[in-house]
């Protein structure tokens, strides 16, 4: 999911462009202002788009290369944590699950600004056990609780 966020208004272009400062904030808000019998648009007054904010999202399945694609720089990124305990790999490639070590790794590829573990297996009684192993390979990783939120900031 990608949260796209428009450019910044640029208050030296509106002036250069002869628009009105009262209608300045409508511009900001919509994409034209009709005032006065004269139309104007939004890309007159506003820069290009800034970074918007990313979440991806991925469970059931193995590491393939399209989830590090999918999750290139993403603010937050949940994956599967099916199994933390080292001796679970050969159960995580018969269930077709991922390792915390995985889904770290992918975070890392990705270039993730954080890392979110979920869909544990019922055979994990506390899924913070083996946590610190996927944070030697990715240090900004958790296991939320449930219900848990988190507040995505624009980062400009």
């Amino acid at each position: 999911m990608h949260l796209p966020r428009a450019g910044k208004f640029d208050a030296e272009r509106a002036k250069a462009a002869n628009i009105p400062m009262r209608i300045w904030g409508q511009l900001q808000k919509q994409e034209t202002v009709e005032y006065e019998g004269v139309t104007y648009h939004q890309d007159q007054v506003l820069g290009a788009p800034r970074k918007g904010l990313t979440v991806t999202y991925c469970t059931d399945t193995r590491p393939v290369p399209a989830i590090t694609e999918y999750a290139k720089d993403a603010d937050l990124l949940i994956l599967e944590g099916m199994y933390g305990d080292p001796e679970k790999y050969e159960k995580a490639l018969e269930t077709r699950h991922m390792m915390y070590t995985e889904a770290a790794q992918i975070a890392k590829n990705a270039g993730a600004a954080r890392l979110w573990l979920t869909h544990y297996s019922p055979s994990v009684p506390d899924p913070n056990a083996f946590l610190e192993l996927a944070q030697e390979i990715y240090p900004d990783v958790l296991c939320p609780r449930d219900g848990q939120e988190i507040d995505l900031q624009f980062t400009d």
